[in-house]
């Protein structure tokens, strides 16, 4: 009896943590976020309070997504909630970005004038290292190379409250979930990838660098409220088949822009078969889609991971709450798709567009009909996508049964350990060892190849090639700027099966290798543990806590420097219609932001807004002529380049505008992509359809992202003409506006288009940024 009255005593002190207690002796304890901020708590109670509200108001079931978005609702006993129509003001938990566009997005923050972040706030550098010789050679060169970049982002976090994690950390997405993510808890990230965090429960949503300083800003962040696909999943992954398999799958069945505006919920009796990273390889690719984001519900495996990566407490918190991490039974889907796992067959998808579905049975065949290349020139494993412990494993099982029989790689071979915890692991256990014997090369603990970081020697550019990752993305000239290249996405187990074989025309689960002795074997399924035996080897301290009071810190930025810029406020809206703009290009097809600003060599001028303004529209194709980067300047009739042009018409003082295709803007985060155009005097981009960041992006920026109401329209409007936006006087939500075409023989012709403006967005617009307006409200408030 003493020792149990002791042990009450002790936790009603708060000396441990409280299980099982009535209310009366013992209140929930605080447990952190993060070990990183040990002051910034999870608040389960406010989420619970605020699905209460809601689910009072609207009288019915929710699903796990409306739950957490709903239980940030800055205001849920009012806000107005319709899936795919109303805006949500909420209140993200926490922001994190990457390097390539965290400079924007701390560039635009020392522009709002505010001295620190409201939320807890991280830097990842992990997109500006080149993969050349090897890991350790290529974060020594790219420290070099961007200490300017490096050093601004370290004392920009250390001023204004940032954590900052160092180039070698890992990549943003394994770093968050192995510390930031969990379930409930709302994440806004500067990379589209960000959804990543949806397989440990949390709605984690990729946006521009704008959008993130609303948050950090102290701001209720707007989204429309999203639509939710639900895919239930049945059966039992085995075999070769793997988590990347499910969404290679759902990316056929909805395309690149079915997702749009809605997000992914994955459901039913087949989730308990996925490992915890697993669930995150195929939240992170739901990007690909279109989605807002994706989340898995609470589970088990979930939190055997939270107690593997030293979240225990976390975990038992989440038990506690268990009933608002899953949804509601009989809540409503807007649309379902089925799969059974237990028939799920191995994918690859590709080339150049990430929907295009394959079983891998299949691909030989395919490819040799469409004239594809057969042979694989290099296999890439990793990324955010596929670099956990348990995708080094499978496929290190696999190079394992290629050794013992006396076989290597005929196909280059690279390895992306996805964090510096991943990357010292897989070397104690002997993972990184094996993939090294069967002939490949480790990288740096970054993102490498798959952004384009990649300095390539085995082809000249232009020679048409094929190469296999376990990427996320396969866009013309991604990986290696060679438009000749075609990449292929599926599992790092079948880039590892392949690599050995050298061809697309092996099927692991059928065909036969020759091993040295002469003699056929089948290699065998891999299998490997979810988590390591051992506790994670954590390697290299990487990280940089922000001080406590960061005011007298300095922060860096050379007038002179070609790395960064500080940013100048762009012009407000004078008042007027916009009158006879010019048209800079009208792009023909598929129009993604690699299209719009490249990445690659492109990387190293996200911090200078002037700098990267020239790769505007360089890889777009033009209707006119069917080229890249050739465009009639309509003043002169001579054709150039996309980015002289625009800039020879803001020297002229004359507005343009860009007609664009279906999914414009379909791909990465990047806000580039709008303040690009925004910088070079563009006004207007019209469309068949967008995607969902990219709209957003531009309306930050002050652009006009505007739909043909008829999206035959399209074929109205000729590069040659000049376009009039009529009725901004009276520009309001869900009326369309007017645009008249002019053309050369001076005959006129009106269509209708359509927007999806709210109140708020039309002042961004009104006063020339979604910036300048915070600077507006900033001023009235003081």
């Amino acid at each position: 009896p003493f020792l149990i009255l002791s042990f009450f005593q002790h936790a009603l002190n708060g000396g441990i943590r409280c299980y099982h207690v009535a209310p009366v002796l013992c209140q929930r304890a605080k447990v952190a976020m993060s070990h990183f901020e040990p002051n910034e708590y999870i608040n389960y109670e406010k989420l619970e309070k605020n699905i209460n509200i809601v689910r009072k108001r609207l009288d019915r079931p929710l699903t796990l997504s409306e739950k957490i978005v709903y239980g940030h609702l800055d205001d849920p006993a009012k806000q107005e909630i319709e899936r795919g129509k109303t805006y949500l003001r909420l209140r993200p938990d926490r922001v994190a970005m990457q390097d390539a566009t965290a400079q924007m997005a701390m560039l635009q923050f020392i522009s709002s004038g505010l001295p620190k972040v409201a939320v807890p706030s991280t830097i990842h550098c992990d997109h500006l290292i080149e993969a050349q010789l090897g890991g350790e050679k290529d974060l020594r060169r790219a420290k070099d190379i961007n200490q300017e970049v490096y050093n601004f982002l370290a004392t920009a976090g250390a001023k204004y409250g940032v954590g900052f994690w160092k180039p070698g950390s890992g990549i943003i997405h394994q770093i968050i979930l192995e510390n930031y993510s969990y379930p409930g808890v709302m994440l806004i990230g500067t990379d589209s990838h960000t959804p990543n965090g949806g397989g440990l429960g949390g709605i984690c949503i990729g946006v521009g660098g704008a959008d993130a300083v609303d948050v950090m800003a102290g701001i209720p962040w707007e989204l429309k409220c999203p639509k939710v696909i639900g895919v239930k999943l049945t059966g039992k992954l085995s075999g070769w088949s793997s988590p990347k398999d499910v969404i290679l799958k759902v990316a056929g069945i909805l395309t690149v822009k079915g997702g749009t505006g809605a997000i992914i919920e994955y459901h039913g009796p087949g989730v308990d078969s996925i490992s915890c990273t697993g669930m995150a390889t195929i939240c992170n690719m739901g990007a690909e889609i279109g989605a807002t984001t994706s989340i898995f519900p609470y589970n088990a495996r979930m939190k055997k991971y939270l107690g593997k990566t030293g979240r225990a407490d976390i975990a038992a918190l989440a038990d506690e709450f268990k009933q608002h991490l899953v949804p509601d039974a009989g809540c409503q889907y807007d649309q379902v798709i089925e799969i059974n796992l237990s028939e799920l067959k191995p994918h690859i998808n590709g080339p150049f567009t990430p929907d295009l579905a394959h079983p891998v049975s299949d691909i030989g065949a395919v490819a040799e009909k469409e004239g594809w290349p057969v042979d694989i020139r290099v296999g890439l494993i990793g990324s955010c996508t596929n670099s956990s412990y348990e995708d080094m494993g499978r496929s290190a099982a696999v190079a394992k049964q290629a050794l013992a029989h006396g076989l290597k790689c005929k196909s280059k071979f690279t390895i992306t350990p996805g964090s510096e915890q991943i990357r010292a692991t897989i070397e104690r256990d002997g993972y990184a060892q094996i993939l090294r014997d069967v002939g490949g090369l480790v990288l740096a603990n970054a993102c490498g190849p798959c952004i384009g970081q990649w300095d390539r020697k085995d082809i000249k550019k232009g020679e048409k090639n094929t190469i296999v990752t376990s990427y996320n993305r396969n866009f013309t000239g991604r990986n290696d700027a060679n438009p000749e290249t075609h990449a292929f996405v599926t599992s790092p187990e079948i880039v590892t099966a392949l690599s050995i074989a050298g061809t697309l025309k092996f099927n692991p689960e059928t065909d036969y290798l020759t091993g040295a002795d002469g003699k056929k074997f089948k290699l065998e399924a891999p299998d490997a543990d979810e988590l390591p035996k051992l506790e994670f080897d954590p390697g290299q301290d990487t990280y940089q806590y922000p001080p406590k009071d960061g005011s007298g810190q300095h922060v860096d930025v050379s007038p002179t420097s070609q790395r960064l810029q500080l940013l100048e406020p762009f012009d407000k809206w004078d008042g007027k219609d916009l009158e006879d703009m010019l048209i800079l290009i009208k792009v023909k097809g598929k129009c993604t932001t690699d299209h719009i600003s490249a990445a690659g060599p492109w990387l190293k001028f996200r911090g200078h807004l002037d700098n990267i303004s020239n790769n505007l529209l360089i890889g777009a194709i033009n209707i006119e002529n069917g080229k890249a980067n050739s465009v009639r300047n309509a003043l002169t009739q001579e054709f150039g380049p996309v980015p002289d042009t625009a800039r020879y018409y803001k020297k002229m003082g004359v507005k343009w505008a860009v007609i664009g295709d279906e999914n414009y803007g379909e791909g990465s985060s990047r806000e580039h992509a709008a303040l690009e155009p925004r910088h070079l005097g563009g006004r207007v981009i019209i469309t068949k359809s967008f995607a969902r960041i990219h709209e957003t992006n531009l309306k930050k920026q002050g652009l006009l992202p505007l739909t043909f109401a008829d999206p035959a329209d399209y074929n109205k409007i000729h590069p040659v003409d000049k376009l009039s936006i009529v009725g901004l006087a009276d520009f309001a939500p869900g009326k369309p506006l007017k645009c008249i075409i002019k053309h050369p023989n001076g005959s006129q012709e009106t269509i209708m288009l359509n927007h999806t403006f709210n109140e708020s967005q039309i002042e961004w617009f009104q006063a020339g940024s979604a910036l300048n307006r915070m600077k507006e409200l900033q001023q009235k408030s003081s």
